[in-house]
């Protein structure tokens, strides 16, 4: 079962260097968020901090009633246990195979019988579709099975709280659709808390049950999906539509006279695109933090782009999700997505 994680005016910096302030966010308990960001916006020092390897300058993270920076390190040691991270790269030993790998965690943290190593282990290869590749090296394997290998690291301590950095680095479009439905799957499995640091734009707008930006040293927004998918802001719009026009440039931030060019020019975003239906586990039973789709878009009188929350593998004919919009009067009025 996973654990709240609240984030409370975090700031971070190295030496004059600002990274991000004020950042105040919670991810919810058993639920999937995707930080999303432009390059250089320091979401990979946004795990690092939160798992503590970083200390923040100022702000609390609050994880079962502890403040992680202000816990000893022999306390933060104990709240560590609770994490899981898979790094960008799997960050496996090149020396040991998969087997070995994936062991590590038991060997060095618990007092647990080889025998009962091997159970857990052969569990956590089987969850990842790993079984069979135990004896191989990290360098005879795919990259894709090398996060997968990762990520079996990851769980073999049944993590409360799951942290991915750019798990989709490296791989192709049809891989990260492998690793997108294996995220799923595993969230309801285990029930965990995931947070996953991202710049693939389908992966957000498919997997996560909440979306964050980080933009320009601070959080631009952070809530559910809908909310984000559905937004107007400007630098939300832009991002999620991967356009050249609109606050961010190559710089992360664009000055004034690039932004005044482009108003002079009349350039405007295109409409964002319709909001897809959200992947769903494998097995076809719902996870414990799942929404209906269209649920938060009726329930604050948001009209989701046109076409929203279509699944692609709806036969033809079938019931589309019946939706309310709330008037400014308080009344109801039904619709359906197109």
């Amino acid at each position: 079962m996973g654990v709240e994680v609240r984030v409370e005016g975090l700031t971070k910096s190295f030496g004059r260097q600002s990274v991000w302030a004020d950042v105040s966010l919670t991810l919810p308990a058993g639920e999937i968020s995707v930080l999303l960001g432009p390059s250089g916006t320091g979401k990979s020092v946004f795990l690092k901090t939160l798992v503590g390897l970083f200390r923040p300058d100022r702000g609390n993270i609050w994880i079962t009633g502890r403040n992680l920076p202000r816990l000893s390190e022999r306390d933060l040691y104990e709240v560590r246990k609770l994490f899981g991270v898979l790094f960008q790269d799997g960050a496996l030993f090149g020396s040991m195979n998969i087997y070995d790998n994936v062991a590590f965690p038991l060997r060095e943290h618990t007092r647990k019988s080889e025998s009962e190593v091997r159970r857990i282990v052969t569990e956590k290869l089987e969850m990842v579709g790993l079984s069979g590749a135990e004896g191989k090296l990290p360098g005879q394997i795919s990259g894709g099975m090398r996060k997968r290998a990762g990520l079996a690291r990851a769980l073999v301590l049944d993590p409360e709280i799951i942290l991915f950095d750019e798990p989709d680095s490296g791989l192709d479009p049809v891989r990260t659709a492998y690793l997108n439905q294996l995220i799923i799957d595993l969230n309801q499995q285990t029930d965990a808390t995931f947070l996953i640091v991202t710049h693939d734009i389908n992966t957000a707008r498919t997997v996560p049950d909440n979306i964050g930006l980080l933009y320009h040293g601070h959080l631009a927004m952070f809530g559910p999906r809908e909310m984000l998918l559905s937004s107007t802001e400007p630098v939300v719009r832009q991002f999620l539509n991967a356009q050249r026009f609109g606050p961010i440039g190559m710089a992360e931030e664009k000055d004034a006279t690039e932004l005044a060019a482009e108003a002079e020019a009349g350039v405007e975003l295109p409409p964002l695109p319709p909001i897809p239906v959200q992947l769903q586990p494998s097995n076809g039973q719902p996870r414990r933090a799942e929404r209906p789709p269209g649920q938060w878009c009726a329930e604050h009188g948001v009209i989701p782009p046109p076409g929203s929350f279509q699944s692609p593998a709806a036969p033809a004919g079938a019931a589309r999700p019946r939706l309310v919009a709330l008037h400014s009067d308080g009344e109801e009025s039904p619709w359906q997505t197109r």
